[in-house]
Protein backbone atom coordinates (compact mmCIF):
# COMPACT_ATOMS: atom_id res chain seq x y z
CA UNK A 1 0.00 0.00 0.00
CA UNK A 2 3.01 2.14 0.74
CA UNK A 3 4.49 1.70 -2.53
CA UNK A 4 1.06 2.69 -4.39
CA UNK A 5 0.72 6.13 -2.46
CA UNK A 6 4.09 6.74 -3.07
CA UNK A 7 3.01 6.35 -6.95
CA UNK A 8 -0.17 8.14 -6.45
CA UNK A 9 -0.01 12.05 -7.86
CA UNK A 10 -0.76 14.10 -5.60
CA UNK A 11 -1.98 17.90 -4.53
CA UNK A 12 -1.54 19.36 -1.23
CA UNK A 13 -3.76 22.23 -0.83
CA UNK A 14 -3.94 22.55 3.33
CA UNK A 15 -0.33 23.42 4.55
CA UNK A 16 0.69 26.39 6.41
CA UNK A 17 3.99 27.56 5.42
CA UNK A 18 5.25 28.83 9.47
CA UNK A 19 3.69 25.12 10.47
CA UNK A 20 5.01 23.29 8.15
CA UNK A 21 9.41 24.65 9.54
CA UNK A 22 10.98 21.20 11.31
CA UNK A 23 12.51 21.74 14.20
CA UNK A 24 15.65 21.44 12.65
CA UNK A 25 15.04 23.70 10.62
CA UNK A 26 13.61 26.56 12.87
CA UNK A 27 16.99 25.89 14.69
CA UNK A 28 18.93 26.98 11.04
CA UNK A 29 16.86 30.10 11.19
CA UNK A 30 16.98 30.84 14.94
CA UNK A 31 20.44 29.15 15.99
CA UNK A 32 20.59 31.30 19.60
CA UNK A 33 17.46 28.66 20.59
CA UNK A 34 18.37 25.37 22.44
CA UNK A 35 17.17 21.83 20.49
CA UNK A 36 15.41 21.46 23.96
CA UNK A 37 13.63 24.59 23.77
CA UNK A 38 12.56 24.25 19.94
CA UNK A 39 11.06 20.46 20.81
CA UNK A 40 8.97 21.62 23.59
CA UNK A 41 7.19 23.65 21.23
CA UNK A 42 5.97 21.07 19.20
CA UNK A 43 4.21 19.33 21.62
CA UNK A 44 1.00 20.62 23.10
CA UNK A 45 -2.35 19.67 25.19
CA UNK A 46 -4.75 21.44 23.83
CA UNK A 47 -6.03 23.39 20.56
CA UNK A 48 -5.02 26.76 22.25
CA UNK A 49 -1.40 25.37 23.27
CA UNK A 50 -1.16 24.77 19.54
CA UNK A 51 -1.98 28.32 18.67
CA UNK A 52 0.66 29.38 20.90
CA UNK A 53 2.96 27.67 19.57
CA UNK A 54 2.25 27.75 16.35
CA UNK A 55 2.50 31.82 16.87
CA UNK A 56 5.87 31.28 19.08
CA UNK A 57 7.41 29.67 15.84
CA UNK A 58 6.25 31.83 13.42
CA UNK A 59 7.90 34.74 15.65
CA UNK A 60 11.26 33.67 14.76
CA UNK A 61 10.73 34.11 11.07
CA UNK A 62 12.62 37.72 11.10
CA UNK A 63 13.72 37.87 7.83
CA UNK A 64 12.56 36.98 4.26
CA UNK A 65 15.21 34.80 3.99
CA UNK A 66 13.56 32.89 6.54
CA UNK A 67 10.58 32.62 4.78
CA UNK A 68 12.52 31.41 1.78
CA UNK A 69 14.46 28.74 3.83
CA UNK A 70 11.01 27.31 5.02
CA UNK A 71 9.82 27.15 1.37
CA UNK A 72 12.48 25.48 0.22
CA UNK A 73 12.78 22.60 2.78
CA UNK A 74 8.65 22.43 2.82
CA UNK A 75 8.91 21.52 -0.91
CA UNK A 76 11.53 19.31 -0.94
CA UNK A 77 9.77 17.30 1.54
CA UNK A 78 6.83 17.71 -1.08
CA UNK A 79 8.43 16.88 -4.11
CA UNK A 80 10.09 13.28 -1.94
CA UNK A 81 5.94 12.59 -1.50
CA UNK A 82 5.15 12.52 -5.92
CA UNK A 83 3.21 16.00 -4.76
CA UNK A 84 3.08 17.75 -7.53
CA UNK A 85 0.92 21.10 -6.72
CA UNK A 86 0.72 22.82 -3.42
CA UNK A 87 -1.24 25.76 -2.67
CA UNK A 88 0.64 26.66 0.49
CA UNK A 89 -1.06 29.17 3.37
CA UNK A 90 0.81 32.33 4.53
CA UNK A 91 0.06 34.41 7.37
CA UNK A 92 -0.28 37.74 6.47
CA UNK A 93 -2.02 38.32 9.66
CA UNK A 94 1.29 37.59 11.54
CA UNK A 95 3.55 39.21 8.54
CA UNK A 96 1.75 42.60 9.95
CA UNK A 97 1.96 41.90 13.28
CA UNK A 98 5.77 41.36 13.72
CA UNK A 99 5.91 44.56 11.59
CA UNK A 100 7.84 43.00 8.45
CA UNK A 101 7.70 44.09 4.88
CA UNK A 102 4.81 41.60 3.16
CA UNK A 103 6.55 42.79 -0.18
CA UNK A 104 10.16 41.55 0.64
CA UNK A 105 8.65 38.04 2.23
CA UNK A 106 6.55 37.53 -1.23
CA UNK A 107 9.21 38.16 -3.05
CA UNK A 108 11.66 35.79 -1.26
CA UNK A 109 9.11 32.76 -0.97
CA UNK A 110 8.21 33.12 -5.03
CA UNK A 111 12.64 33.13 -5.59
CA UNK A 112 12.35 29.38 -3.65
CA UNK A 113 9.64 28.39 -5.37
CA UNK A 114 10.67 28.87 -8.60
CA UNK A 115 13.66 26.68 -7.80
CA UNK A 116 10.97 23.37 -7.39
CA UNK A 117 9.45 21.83 -10.19
CA UNK A 118 6.34 21.59 -8.26
CA UNK A 119 3.49 24.02 -9.22
CA UNK A 120 3.20 26.33 -6.25
CA UNK A 121 0.23 29.25 -5.49
CA UNK A 122 -0.50 30.90 -2.38
CA UNK A 123 -2.96 31.70 0.02
CA UNK A 124 -2.47 34.41 2.21
CA UNK A 125 -4.74 34.65 5.47
CA UNK A 126 -5.61 37.10 8.48
CA UNK A 127 -5.90 35.95 11.51
CA UNK A 128 -9.96 36.02 12.45
CA UNK A 129 -9.17 36.17 16.10
CA UNK A 130 -7.36 39.56 15.72
CA UNK A 131 -10.42 41.75 14.08
CA UNK A 132 -11.82 42.32 11.14
CA UNK A 133 -9.79 45.37 10.56
CA UNK A 134 -6.44 43.87 10.59
CA UNK A 135 -7.93 41.10 8.47
CA UNK A 136 -8.85 43.55 5.98
CA UNK A 137 -4.90 45.00 5.96
CA UNK A 138 -3.91 41.30 4.76
CA UNK A 139 -6.39 40.83 1.97
CA UNK A 140 -5.51 44.27 -0.04
CA UNK A 141 -1.89 42.78 0.24
CA UNK A 142 -3.73 39.45 -1.09
CA UNK A 143 -5.24 41.04 -3.69
CA UNK A 144 -2.34 43.30 -4.95
CA UNK A 145 -0.92 39.66 -5.62
CA UNK A 146 -3.28 38.15 -7.25
CA UNK A 147 -1.26 37.82 -10.54
CA UNK A 148 1.70 37.19 -8.76
CA UNK A 149 1.40 33.61 -7.13
CA UNK A 150 -1.11 34.68 -4.54
CA UNK A 151 -4.56 33.03 -5.77
CA UNK A 152 -6.79 32.84 -2.94
CA UNK A 153 -7.36 34.52 0.90
CA UNK A 154 -8.35 32.68 4.20
CA UNK A 155 -9.25 33.27 7.79
CA UNK A 156 -7.42 30.86 10.04
CA UNK A 157 -6.94 31.21 13.98
CA UNK A 158 -9.52 30.87 16.50
CA UNK A 159 -12.68 30.22 14.68
CA UNK A 160 -14.87 29.99 18.46
CA UNK A 161 -13.54 34.29 18.89
CA UNK A 162 -13.77 35.15 14.96
CA UNK A 163 -16.81 34.41 13.55
CA UNK A 164 -17.23 34.11 10.07
CA UNK A 165 -20.25 36.22 9.53
CA UNK A 166 -18.08 39.14 10.60
CA UNK A 167 -15.46 39.02 7.64
CA UNK A 168 -18.86 38.85 4.61
CA UNK A 169 -17.77 42.50 3.61
CA UNK A 170 -14.32 41.38 3.78
CA UNK A 171 -14.47 38.11 1.85
CA UNK A 172 -17.18 39.88 -0.94
CA UNK A 173 -14.47 42.64 -1.66
CA UNK A 174 -12.00 40.06 -1.67
CA UNK A 175 -13.96 38.23 -4.13
CA UNK A 176 -14.63 41.44 -6.23
CA UNK A 177 -10.91 41.77 -6.61
CA UNK A 178 -9.91 38.06 -7.96
CA UNK A 179 -9.59 36.01 -4.89
CA UNK A 180 -10.58 33.16 -4.32
CA UNK A 181 -12.41 32.41 -0.89
CA UNK A 182 -11.44 29.78 1.53
CA UNK A 183 -12.07 29.87 5.56
CA UNK A 184 -10.97 27.38 8.71
CA UNK A 185 -14.59 26.46 9.77
CA UNK A 186 -16.03 23.12 12.10
CA UNK A 187 -12.83 22.16 14.02
CA UNK A 188 -12.90 23.09 16.75
CA UNK A 189 -16.45 24.81 17.36
CA UNK A 190 -19.39 23.34 15.58
CA UNK A 191 -21.42 22.63 12.25
CA UNK A 192 -22.98 26.23 12.73
CA UNK A 193 -19.78 27.88 12.00
CA UNK A 194 -19.50 25.74 8.67
CA UNK A 195 -22.94 27.50 7.64
CA UNK A 196 -20.99 31.21 8.12
CA UNK A 197 -18.62 30.20 6.41
CA UNK A 198 -20.42 29.23 3.26
CA UNK A 199 -23.01 32.13 3.54
CA UNK A 200 -19.93 34.69 3.19
CA UNK A 201 -18.41 32.46 -0.05
CA UNK A 202 -16.08 29.99 1.34
CA UNK A 203 -15.43 27.77 -1.81
CA UNK A 204 -13.34 25.23 0.33
CA UNK A 205 -13.36 24.56 4.25
CA UNK A 206 -10.44 23.64 6.32
CA UNK A 207 -11.38 20.88 8.37
CA UNK A 208 -14.84 21.37 8.41
CA UNK A 209 -15.47 17.95 10.39
CA UNK A 210 -18.38 18.60 12.49
CA UNK A 211 -19.92 18.69 8.60
CA UNK A 212 -21.23 14.96 10.25
CA UNK A 213 -22.92 16.61 12.76
CA UNK A 214 -25.47 18.55 10.72
CA UNK A 215 -27.09 15.73 7.95
CA UNK A 216 -28.93 18.97 5.85
CA UNK A 217 -24.99 20.11 6.15
CA UNK A 218 -23.56 17.01 4.38
CA UNK A 219 -26.33 17.35 1.89
CA UNK A 220 -25.70 21.05 0.82
CA UNK A 221 -22.03 20.50 0.83
CA UNK A 222 -22.65 17.39 -1.94
CA UNK A 223 -25.04 19.45 -4.13
CA UNK A 224 -22.89 22.46 -4.42
CA UNK A 225 -19.72 20.32 -4.45
CA UNK A 226 -17.88 22.10 -1.74
CA UNK A 227 -14.58 19.73 -0.65
CA UNK A 228 -13.93 19.88 3.01
CA UNK A 229 -9.67 19.97 3.83
CA UNK A 230 -9.40 17.64 6.16
CA UNK A 231 -6.59 17.06 8.10
CA UNK A 232 -6.99 13.74 10.54
CA UNK A 233 -3.30 13.84 12.45
CA UNK A 234 -4.21 17.09 12.96
CA UNK A 235 -7.59 16.73 14.42
CA UNK A 236 -6.54 14.17 16.98
CA UNK A 237 -3.38 16.28 17.88
CA UNK A 238 -5.22 19.59 18.71
CA UNK A 239 -8.32 17.60 20.41
CA UNK A 240 -10.78 18.30 17.54
CA UNK A 241 -11.92 14.63 17.75
CA UNK A 242 -11.38 12.83 21.05
CA UNK A 243 -9.28 10.08 19.70
CA UNK A 244 -8.36 8.68 16.12
CA UNK A 245 -11.33 5.88 16.25
CA UNK A 246 -13.84 8.93 16.23
CA UNK A 247 -12.74 10.83 13.46
CA UNK A 248 -15.67 11.20 10.68
CA UNK A 249 -13.15 10.38 7.57
CA UNK A 250 -14.71 7.95 6.67
CA UNK A 251 -18.24 8.95 7.56
CA UNK A 252 -17.54 11.43 5.59
CA UNK A 253 -16.32 9.96 2.79
CA UNK A 254 -19.01 7.12 2.96
CA UNK A 255 -21.86 10.18 2.72
CA UNK A 256 -20.55 11.73 -0.38
CA UNK A 257 -18.86 14.41 1.10
CA UNK A 258 -16.14 16.10 -1.36
CA UNK A 259 -13.33 15.43 0.63
CA UNK A 260 -9.00 16.36 0.64
CA UNK A 261 -6.56 14.89 2.59
CA UNK A 262 -4.05 17.15 4.03
CA UNK A 263 -1.31 17.69 6.56
CA UNK A 264 -2.03 21.50 8.19
CA UNK A 265 1.06 21.98 9.95
CA UNK A 266 3.02 18.65 9.75
CA UNK A 267 5.90 18.78 11.98
CA UNK A 268 4.09 20.57 14.62
CA UNK A 269 1.54 16.97 14.02
CA UNK A 270 4.50 14.38 13.62
CA UNK A 271 2.60 13.73 10.31
CA UNK A 272 3.80 13.57 6.51
CA UNK A 273 1.01 13.89 3.25
CA UNK A 274 1.87 10.20 2.66
CA UNK A 275 1.38 9.60 6.26
CA UNK A 276 -2.03 10.51 6.09
CA UNK A 277 -2.98 8.79 3.13
CA UNK A 278 -1.35 5.70 4.79
CA UNK A 279 -3.57 6.44 7.77
CA UNK A 280 -6.66 6.64 5.96
CA UNK A 281 -5.80 3.26 4.48
CA UNK A 282 -4.93 1.86 7.72
CA UNK A 283 -7.25 3.16 10.34
CA UNK A 284 -10.24 3.80 8.25
CA UNK A 285 -9.83 0.88 5.48
CA UNK A 286 -9.67 2.99 2.69
CA UNK A 287 -8.85 1.12 -0.34
CA UNK A 288 -6.35 1.92 -3.59
CA UNK A 289 -9.54 2.89 -5.58
CA UNK A 290 -10.73 5.34 -2.77
CA UNK A 291 -7.15 6.73 -2.12
CA UNK A 292 -6.95 6.99 -5.73
CA UNK A 293 -10.04 9.11 -5.74
CA UNK A 294 -8.96 11.16 -2.59
CA UNK A 295 -5.45 12.21 -4.58
CA UNK A 296 -7.66 12.93 -7.91
CA UNK A 297 -10.10 15.20 -5.50
CA UNK A 298 -6.80 17.45 -4.21
CA UNK A 299 -6.17 18.37 -8.58
CA UNK A 300 -9.76 19.10 -9.22
CA UNK A 301 -10.83 21.25 -5.96
CA UNK A 302 -7.22 23.11 -6.53
CA UNK A 303 -8.08 26.80 -7.31
CA UNK A 304 -5.08 26.42 -10.26
CA UNK A 305 -5.73 23.07 -11.36
CA UNK A 306 -3.14 21.19 -13.67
Amino acid sequence: MREFIQRLPKAELHVHLEGSIEPTTLLEIAPHLSHTEVEARYHYENFAEFLKNFGWVAKHLTAPEHYAIATRRLLQRLEEQNVQYAEITLSAGVILWKNQDPAAVHQAVREATAQSPIRVYWIWDAVRQWGVDRAWQAMELAAARVDDGVVAFGLGGDEANGPARDYAQLFAQARAKGLRLLCHAGEVTNAGSIWQALEIGAERIGHGIRAIDDPALIEHLKAKDIPLEVCVTSNVCTGAVPTLPEHPLRKLFDAGVPLILNTDDPPMFHTTLHEEYALAASQFQFTEPELAQLAANSFRYAFRPL
